[in-house]
């Protein structure tokens, strides 16, 4: 009968002995407050600047391999459909008949000898246009290689970012903070034309934030306002004074012909002009591998003189996004002072919203 009440007199004095413990646990916290975080020195801020200029300088030579790789396979492209669409077309002895008929309308009402030439170069655009830049767009364009190497840029640069807190011990708070005081977009005002670094890194994509799809069409408009490459122009341009001057000449032989068969009389007209419609096709037939041998080099070479263009110009290439946000970023780092490290924390906006 003793053994229940000795069991729980032990049991009640277990108990009380674990509420003491306890509490002087509790009591010796919280006469020993956490310890405050260890402040970052200034040498290790310069040590994680030069690493985000070093991460910067990597992903652009990614982007830009990136994006001489994109623009070779829509080169290929581009050389493939006029081989295989424009060429044929425009060497067609109808094709020829039609050109023929635009050229002596343009002559009728043309204030000088270029007009012709110019008119004829504009509509041949408009035709290589349709036949096959619009064709290959519908794959891969310049713009949108142009947008695909911004995204790269930032896909490879915010890979690196993410390991260097870790890496240097630093609290992410103070991380975020110090990206947040990176300028990567200033094209305000207004204000939501501006993103720092941190934005861009950790948006949900970086079409999310506004000043990112501002630059994509600032990048845009430079190339409208420049010479943004759209077709071939100065080859056009060639071939078209020179199809302008050969319809010309033929327009000329076709007139005689014409007033022969008039002169003659209907049966014998008829002939003649039966002669001078298969002398038309044979002799176009045999100046067609000449023609379009032409062709192909005046078009090909002003597309590898544009192809250069569009991998080199700052402001309006397929590189123009990836450079301006390198050029900002970069450059801010190597202006800034050392960040303050000690002041009050700030509330992170939400990536996906304007700054």
């Amino acid at each position: 009968m003793n053994a229940v009440p000795r069991s729980l007199s032990i049991l009640r004095w277990l108990l009380a002995a674990a509420l003491l413990g306890l509490a002087l646990t509790l009591c010796g916290c919280a006469g020993h407050p956490a310890k405050p975080p260890v402040p970052v020195s200034p040498a290790t801020w310069r040590q994680v600047d030069a690493d985000l200029q070093a991460a910067s300088q990597a992903a652009s030579g990614k982007a830009e391999d990136y994006a001489q790789g994109a623009m070779q396979n829509w080169m290929d492209l581009v050389y493939q459909r006029t081989d295989a669409d424009f060429i044929p077309w425009f060497s067609s002895y109808w094709t020829q008949e039609w050109l023929g008929v635009r050229v002596a309308w343009y002559k009728l009402g043309a204030k000088n000898d270029e007009e012709p030439a110019t008119r004829l170069a504009n509509y041949l655009q408009g035709q290589y246009r349709k036949r096959v830049l619009d064709a290959v767009g519908r794959q891969m364009d310049p713009d949108s290689i142009m947008q695909a190497s911004t995204d790269y840029y930032l896909q490879e640069l915010g890979a690196q970012v993410k390991a260097m807190p870790g890496r240097y011990g630093i609290a992410q708070g103070d991380f975020d903070r110090r990206l947040q005081d990176i300028p990567a977009i200033v094209l305000g005002p207004p204000e939501a034309r501006n993103a720092s670094l941190f934005q861009l890194l950790h948006a949900r994509s970086p079409q999310s934030v506004p000043a990112y799809t501002a630059l994509l069409e600032h990048v845009r408009q430079a190339g409208k306002a420049g010479t943004s490459v759209e077709e071939p122009d100065a080859g056009m341009a060639a071939v078209a004074k020179q199809t302008s001057e050969r319809l010309v000449g033929e327009m000329t032989v076709g007139g005689a012909a014409s007033a022969v068969a008039s002169a003659v009389g209907k049966v014998a007209g008829a002939m003649i002009s039966l002669g001078s419609l298969g002398f038309s096709v044979m002799s176009r037939d045999k100046a067609r591998p000449e023609m379009e041998v032409q062709l192909r080099k005046s078009v090909n070479a002003a597309f590898d003189e544009q192809w250069l263009k569009l991998m080199n110009d700052p402001d309006s290439g397929v590189l123009a996004g990836v450079r301006y946000l390198s050029i900002q970023v970069e450059g801010n780092l190597l202006e800034s002072e050392q960040p303050r490290v000690q002041t009050a924390p700030q509330s992170v906006p939400d990536a996906g919203e304007a700054p």
